[in-house]
């Protein structure tokens, strides 16, 4: 008997049929993850400036935000459906749609695959053939590869399967071009080594919960110290590659002095985090959210420059 099958959809709330519309409106949204898209967002727009070297078509803008909406969206709900059983084994996830009975496993389902193809033929039709085929991979690969592959087996899967968080800079610098290039190598490597320092610190938050549900999240398998010394390890990869984006010659002299400033903040706060799991420090005094926020803050900072460096040349 899996977990859902022992808390069954629908005893925490009633039964999905006698919910007030609005409320299941609110539920399929949310079986999209819109926080988490916001992030993919702020990692695509930005990447059409770069590759425009100016403003790109605002149309071409929404239609790529929209399919990029639809994409991940389809994509969060599919993990959701797979992932039902654990969700419901852990506070951070028990009010979701599936586990308090808002949206049954086969809406789900249906729901995320509607997304999925919806979202294919929406890039296809509309931005070009090349994005479509780098949004539907990193569709599956998220669903495929990470959720029902790597999540429940290995202590790496947050780092592998974050390449499904990388693609979009593929997608926004594709959709402007119809090709690929060096500079969204280097940013797609830059989320692939911003990913697991970023997560980390969340999970030692709620590794409780991760051990509880059988997730081999990395904090759960190991010391705040052996964690907190791979995420400084990542982080100085992670700086380290984004300057590498400059002498490629598509950015200002203000870009490289950004991404210095931005990354010494972000290596004090992981440099920090080192210590304090050094120290033996446990609890909330260890503030290890304090680098989760912050990632999240980098990030955003850091995409937003590379939005406007095409005005600064």
């Amino acid at each position: 008997m899996t977990a859902v099958e022992s808390r069954p959809a629908g005893l925490v709330e009633g039964t999905p049929g006698h919910r007030p519309l609005t409320a299941r409106l609110g539920a399929f949204i949310a079986l999209t993850k819109p926080r988490i898209i916001e992030l993919l967002l702020i990692t695509t727009v930005p990447v059409m400036f770069l590759a425009q070297r100016g403003v790109p078509d605002l149309l071409l803008v929404l239609e790529v935000v929209v399919g990029g909406y639809l994409s991940a969206g389809g994509a969060n709900a599919l993990n959701m459906y797979i992932d039902r059983d654990i969700d419901a084994l852990m506070t951070r996830t028990e009010r979701r749609p599936l586990v308090t009975g808002m949206v049954s496993p086969p809406e789900a389902l249906v729901f995320g695959i509607a997304l999925a193809i919806g979202s294919t033929l929406w890039f296809w039709a509309l931005v070009n053939p090349l994005s479509a085929a780098l949004s539907l991979a990193a569709l599956l690969f998220y669903v495929v590869v990470y959720t029902m592959g790597l999540k429940r087996r290995t202590a790496q899967n947050i780092v592998w399967g974050g390449i499904a968080g990388c693609m979009p800079v593929f997608i926004g610098w594709s959709a402007v071009t119809n090709s690929l290039a060096w500079p969204p190598v280097v940013l797609f490597l830059v989320i692939f080594f911003w990913t697991p320092p970023h997560y980390w610190p969340l999970s030692m938050k709620v590794k409780d919960d991760y051990a509880n549900a059988g997730v081999p999240m990395l904090p759960v398998l190991a010391t705040n110290e052996a964690v907190a010394k791979q995420i400084v390890a990542y982080s100085w990869v992670m700086v380290a590659v984004s300057l590498t984006l400059w002498p490629l010659g598509h950015t200002s002299v203000v870009y490289p002095v950004t991404a210095v400033l931005l990354g010494a903040l972000w290596l004090k706060e992981a440099h920090g985090l080192l210590a304090r799991a050094k120290a033996g420090i446990v609890g909330a005094k260890l503030k290890e959210m304090r680098l989760f926020h912050w990632s999240i803050t980098y990030l955003t900072l850091l995409f937003v420059e590379i939005a406007i460096d095409p005005f600064l040349k």
